[in-house]
Parts: C-alpha cells; sequence; structure tokens
C-alpha cells in the first residue's frame, strides 16, 4: 500500500462535503461579517460625534453667557437628535442597498 492519498477518493469525498454544506463562499461570508461590522461602528460614531457636537456648542454658549448647565443639557438633546436622525437615515440607506435598490430609483418610479 502507498502512504500517497488516491486523488479520485479525494475530489469525490470533496464533492459530497461541498453537497451537504450547500454552495457557501467562505471569502464572501467574511467580507460581509467585516462589512456589517464598519457599518455598526458608522451608526455608533455618527450618534456620538451628534452628542459631543452638541455638547461643544452648548458648553461654548453657556461660558459666553455665563449660564452653565441650561444650554449644554438643551444642545446635548438637540445633538442626540441630530445623531439618532442622521444613523436612521444611513441605516434606510444600508438597507436599500443590501436589497438592491437606490433611493434614486424611487424617485424616478413617480
Amino acid at each position: 500500500m502507498s502512504d500517497e492519498p488516491d486523488p479520485r477518493r479525494l475530489d469525490d469525498l470533496d464533492r459530497r462535503i461541498k453537497a451537504l454544506k450547500g454552495d457557501e463562499d467562505e471569502a464572501a461570508s467574511g467580507a460581509e461579517g467585516h462589512n456589517q461590522a464598519n457599518m455598526a461602528w458608522q451608526m455608533v460614531i455618527e450618534l456620538v460625534s451628534g452628542l459631543l457636537i452638541g455638547f461643544g456648542i452648548g458648553y461654548g454658549i453657556d461660558a459666553i453667557f455665563g449660564t452653565k448647565p441650561i444650554f449644554m443639557v438643551l444642545f446635548i438633546l438637540l445633538g442626540f437628535a441630530a445623531g439618532v436622525k442622521v444613523m436612521l437615515g444611513t441605516a434606510t440607506h444600508m438597507q436599500e442597498k443590501m436589497a438592491g435598490t437606490s433611493p434614486a430609483d424611487d424617485e424616478e418610479e413617480t
């Protein structure tokens, strides 16, 4: 007996394994997971940047007028609302991108 594996048997085994698993593209699933992580981080950054910009504007106005917490709290809330609005817009855009349609296609149909 030879120590070398039989190529025909290996090919047959490979075909049977692929048939049982289905036709999955391993490279695409890895890239897709990486892409989804990037999307999630993008939305988190949009939300946090809205909060930080609101905090900066509110703190600056409070420093100028000497009214410490009022404008800071107001602009933090406005920054949060703006961050959520931008984040939801990005989520909608990404969902349309995954579905294969774009917002421009919807406008042309009407």
